[in-house]
């Protein structure tokens, strides 16, 4: 199975929105103090990213 670069920025895409799910879930049902912001502001920030690969499918 050849990988070109689209299918890189694809997977990790997915990998990113996966990470991304699973830290805002950590910081909304496990930890109830402050770290729970910290964990959901850097599941957003996993977001942020993933979105930006999505966008550079096809440009590089």
């Amino acid at each position: 199975m050849a990988m070109n670069k689209n299918t890189v920025l694809a997977w990790a895409t997915w990998i990113m929105i996966s990470m991304g799910l699973l830290l805002m879930g950590l910081g909304a049902f496990r930890y109830d103090d402050v770290a729970g912001w910290g964990f959901g502001a850097v599941g957003l920030g996993f977001f942020a990213v993933a979105w930006v690969f999505n966008a550079l499918k096809g440009r590089v």
